[in-house]
């Protein structure tokens, strides 16, 4: 007679604690296969890399530790989901399956739908939990924040304290991190891992880095150090929203009157980021095809058919002429994160100056990205390429940006080696200078450092008056008015047919 089991299965939630899935299998009274299926075909996707795996796979090891200290190992498999859990359905009756929901991708989707129709066919219970701020099957978006808040009031789901182990199941080996299955050479370095270093990361923002938290948040190199830099263990589950956001209220609770103004401001700030994290995830769960389709309907079509290969290859490895711009590029691609900031610029500067589509741009920068997070990816792409309907348009001038947040160019001279030599006079726009003045500065524009692909103006110019037309279309309003019904932020209800300032499109040009 096969041994009768309950599997929890982990998907982007690393982490034993807060964990509703695992801590109900633990009460169960049978025994518990945790399981972390690797699935080949999920990183052959366009936005899966490395990278992303270097960090999972601290997760994991840690996990595991965790699980043994339980009881039970985690059991590591590679495979397709259903073909795994079928293979343990051959030794095991299996009575229930616990899970998080996952808000992801469309080819996690289409897994997970997968796997609940074979758990009805094999008659195997499937139990999903919430995760972090989402609600599922939302009727209303006027109602989500209340749902989320509640949420994140309530207590921590406590941590099991023992699991029941499985007689003869082979735990599996944690893959490699320079297993080729997860695709090619990290450029760079990825952000440790971990439950450890997520607590050390939380506690040291939340006693000392956090103090200069919204006067270092936009700068690239100061925000790498004051920014909380919790946003990978996020992601991939080494921490849930929830406790951070009650560490940041017990914090709050402890700070001392001489403190209590610069810190409270602090705090506030970033707890209103948490839920603004929450939000973009809610997005993808209310509009799945927001993951490759605008959100208003009548941007599709508008920059596809003029893609730029060459405009892609220069923006990606940081090659556009432009100093700052460069810079940020590959400061993001050597260390897998940036400000978020910089991001937006990044994003935006592909989007009108090299007019590309969001949908091939964010595939490079989802490689890129330790922390890539789909919900937050995808809106956030089609806000800073203006095709939401819903968003004023923001873009960014890369020459006031790199004289506001680098005015003295040593970031700049730090990512982009080639304009050590450039006076800080001309480090933000060197094809400016004499062709004596860049052989006394050993770059040669063209030959040591390329010339702008654009000119900044003239490529403004042209992107403002291509949207124009499409604003102007008929309907055009009316469809933006949906799109906000459905996926536009608010506290409070809003009546249907009323306009908003959120859906009253202009454009914007940043500094």
């Amino acid at each position: 007679m096969k041994q009768k089991v309950n599997i929890v299965w982990f998907k982007r939630d690393l982490r034993v604690h807060d964990h509703a899935p695992i801590f109900e299998a633990s009460l169960s009274g049978l025994p518990v296969i945790p399981i972390y299926v690797v699935e080949p075909d999920y990183w052959a996707q366009p936005f899966a890399s490395r990278r992303h795996w270097c960090f999972i796979n601290d997760c994991l090891v840690e996990l595991n530790d965790e699980c043994i200290a339980l009881g039970q190992a985690l059991v590591i498999r590679v495979g397709e989901v259903t073909r795994v859990f079928a293979e343990i359905l051959e030794n095991f009756d299996i009575h229930t399956v616990f899970a998080h929901e996952e808000t992801g991708n469309a080819w996690t989707f289409e897994r997970d739908k997968s796997v609940i129709k074979w758990c009805r066919i094999h008659q195997v219970n499937l139990k999903e939990f919430p995760n972090n701020g989402v609600v599922r099957k939302l009727s209303n978006r006027d109602d989500w924040s209340k749902f989320r808040n509640m949420r994140m009031a309530s207590p921590l789901v406590p941590t099991p304290k023992k699991l029941i182990p499985v007689e003869a199941l082979p735990a599996g080996i944690v893959p490699e991190k320079d297993d080729t299955l997860f695709g090619s050479k990290v450029p760079g370095i990825t952000q440790k891992g971990g439950r450890v270093a997520a607590l050390e990361t939380l506690n040291s923002f939340l006693v000392e880095r956090g103090r200069e938290y919204l006067y270092r948040l936009s700068a690239p190199g100061p925000s790498e150090k004051y920014c909380s830099r919790l946003s990978s263990h996020l992601t991939w589950g080494s921490l849930s929203v929830r406790e951070v956001v009650h560490a940041v209220k017990h914090r709050r609770g402890s700070i001392l009157d001489g403190e209590a103004k610069s810190w409270r401001r602090n705090l506030s700030a970033f707890n209103s980021r948490l839920s603004w994290r929450c939000h973009f995830n809610q997005k993808l769960e209310d509009q799945p095809s927001i993951e490759y389709q605008c959100m208003h309907p009548a941007f599709e079509g508008m920059r596809e058919q003029q893609f730029n290969e060459i405009y892609f290859k220069a923006w990606s490895e940081g090659r556009t002429g432009y100093p700052f711009i460069d810079a940020c590029m590959r400061n993001l691609v050597h260390d897998g994160w940036i400000t978020f900031r910089m991001r937006a610029m990044l994003v935006s500067f592909a989007s009108y100056h090299l007019w590309l589509d969001w949908r091939k741009t964010g595939y490079h920068l989802a490689r890129v990205f330790t922390d890539y997070e789909p919900g937050i990816h995808y809106s956030q792409l089609q806000m800073q390429s203006g095709v939401t309907g819903i968003n004023t348009l923001r873009i960014y001038n890369p020459i006031k940006q790199s004289q506001e947040h680098d005015p003295s160019g040593d970031y700049i001279k730090k990512w982009v080696p080639e304009l050590s030599d450039v006076s800080e006079t001309w480090i933000h726009e060197p094809w400016l200078m004499t062709k004596e003045l860049q052989k006394k500065s050993n770059c040669v524009i063209g030959q040591d450092y390329p010339a702008p692909l654009v000119d900044h103006s003239s490529a403004i110019k042209e992107a403002r008056a291509k949207i124009g037309v499409i604003r102007r279309l008929k309907g055009f309003k009316e469809q933006a008015d949906k799109v906000y019904e459905k996926l536009g932020s608010r506290k409070r209800p809003t009546t249907k047919k009323k306009s908003t300032s959120n859906s009253s499109v202009q454009l914007r040009l940043l500094d």
